[in-house]
């Protein structure tokens, strides 16, 4: 017996103990040549469940375009329901990489021109500081100090204009970057409205299709609730995210991990049948400032392959979401011409999410759970398997 699989059994049978960390595995492809990713992803993902007491995690693994799934827990402490291969999660912001997506699709098509301001595709901000804010500086959250979040009173469109005339920049634009989920909201507002839709109608309908997503939606259909897992906060109590201002655009998502690592593999090769999709994922992927080692996106934050697990745990820190830094200009941006490592975190109340890939090795992950376990303990698994599966030397 090997190491691995005798420290699976007695790892899960400690588990079984606690029902609302009850393990379960399922896989996507033969077991021909699957013990070794069946025990890199367990020895990663199984210590990290245990230590947060997740209830439930799916994890999907691409490698040079083979895909292998693993689910483990439930969906739902309640009813005991197994998390599968169709169980919904959320993804939190995570579903900025798919807001980028739209908006670099807009561009591709002719609807908008990302080095605009902003207020030349929405007249009611006009006048205010979106006159001098492009949609760039936005996609990159380099506006000049956009909070995290709204105010608690932004709960409306009305309000939410109110707020944008109001609001003046702290910084010049294009050097420091904060992160914001109003500042990406109003990218993919603004990118809709370029192309005469709803936001919400243009992803479901047309972006999600275009990338083969079966099951990836922003309000889940009535007929699939019995999918959607719940999460669990801090009290453990069940939860699933709240209506607000740009939800759908900042952190809205619902999707499986099938539907993600079909998402991830389509990043990594751009092989998607529209030109002008294939177009708009390779710019998601253009980077345009760099900060503290990090290189940002659209989306989407890069990093020279391979790197060291501290860079990686500092540029997805506490301190890059919640505080400003200096930002250096990339002086001609283009598609990365080294070995990067790709990334983006997500959170929920409840839910965490994790998706990170290299396109020079065509391999990719993403861990989806419900429960909004530490970042540190998502990417310290999902390094551990991208560097366990790569052939980067060291």
């Amino acid at each position: 017996m090997t190491l691995w699989l005798s420290r699976r059994r007695a790892l899960a049978a400690s588990l079984l103990a606690i029902p609302e960390v009850a393990l379960c595995t399922t896989r996507s492809r033969a077991q021909t040549g699957q013990s070794r990713i069946d025990g890199v992803v367990y020895e990663a993902i199984s210590p990290v469940m245990e230590k947060n007491r997740v209830p439930g995690i799916a994890v999907a693994v691409t490698v040079q375009g083979e895909r292998s799934l693993f689910n483990y827990g439930v969906a739902s402490k309640e009813s005991g329901q197994r998390v599968t291969e169709d169980t919904l999660f959320e993804i939190g912001s995570l579903s900025k990489t798919f807001t980028a997506t739209l908006a670099c699709l807009a561009q591709a098509n002719g609807s908008l021109v990302l080095s605009d301001m902003a207020s030349k595709y929405l007249p009611a901000l006009a006048g205010t500081s979106f006159d001098k804010i492009s949609l760039l500086e936005l996609a990159t959250y380099t506006a000049g100090g956009l909070p995290l979040q709204f105010p608690d009173n932004v709960i409306d469109w009305d309000q939410m204009i109110a707020y944008f005339k109001n609001w003046r920049p702290t910084y010049a634009p294009g050097t420091r970057r904060l992160y914001s989920n109003p500042s990406m909201g109003l990218v993919g507002c603004l990118a809709a409205r370029s192309m005469k839709a709803p936001f919400d109608d243009f992803m479901e309908r047309q972006l999600f299709p275009m990338l083969g997503l079966t099951r990836t939606y922003l309000k889940v259909p009535r007929d699939q609730m019995g999918t959607y897992a719940f999460g669990y906060a801090k009290d453990d109590k069940p939860i699933r995210v709240r209506p607000g201002v740009f939800d759908s655009e900042a952190y809205g998502v619902k999707t499986t991990a099938t539907d993600m690592i079909r998402f991830v593999e389509a990043n990594i090769s751009c092989a998607v049948p529209e030109i002008t999709l294939r177009r708009a994922i390779a710019a998601t992927q253009t980077g345009y400032f760099t900060v503290d080692g990090m290189t940002q996106g659209l989306g989407w934050e890069m990093y020279a392959w391979p790197t060291g697990l501290d860079r990686l745990l500092a540029g997805n820190s506490s301190k890059m979401i919640l505080e400003s830094h200096a930002v250096t200009q990339v002086a001609a941006p283009v598609l990365p011409q080294q070995p990067m490592l790709i990334n983006k975190t997500g959170s929920t109340n409840g839910f965490g999410s994790y998706a990170a890939f290299t396109p020079k090795e065509r391999l990719g992950i993403v861990i989806l759970a419900n429960r909004s376990f530490p970042i540190t303990d998502r990417i310290t698994s999902a390094y551990k398997i991208l560097t366990a599966l790569s052939n980067v030397e060291k």
